[in-house]
């Protein structure tokens, strides 16, 4: 069974930063695309990065160049190093298995003005 568990989000003022993490459970990252997305209230659910098999990354327009994905192969765990955080930036964020599309539950950021 697969299992994605989100943790590190938190309140941080606007220009600070976060370190998301996903743990992962009934798969190895190392051989799955690995996605981090986000949705505010009221708003559809957004992409934010991704990571291939491979090891390529992508980001979504409004957070490249600020926000970084990487794993750690041996914690089966994936990462969203987030900087210079804006308030747009609040919202939950999930993580999710390309090759099952299996979603975590979610950890919320909330970034002050």
């Amino acid at each position: 069974q697969v299992q994605l568990v989100e943790s590190g989000g938190g309140l941080v003022q606007a220009g600070g930063s976060l370190r998301l993490s996903c743990a992962v459970s009934g798969i190895e990252i190392s051989s799955n695309g690995m996605g981090w997305y986000r949705q505010a209230p009221g708003k559809q659910r957004e992409w934010v990065a991704t990571i291939t098999s491979g090891g390529s990354r992508a980001y979504g327009d409004s957070v490249r160049g600020r926000f970084t994905i990487s794993r750690d192969n041996a914690k089966n765990t994936v990462y969203l190093q987030m900087n210079s955080l804006k308030p747009e930036d609040t919202a939950s964020y999930y993580c999710r298995n390309w090759e099952t599309g299996v979603w975590g539950q979610g950890t919320q950021v909330t970034v002050s003005s």
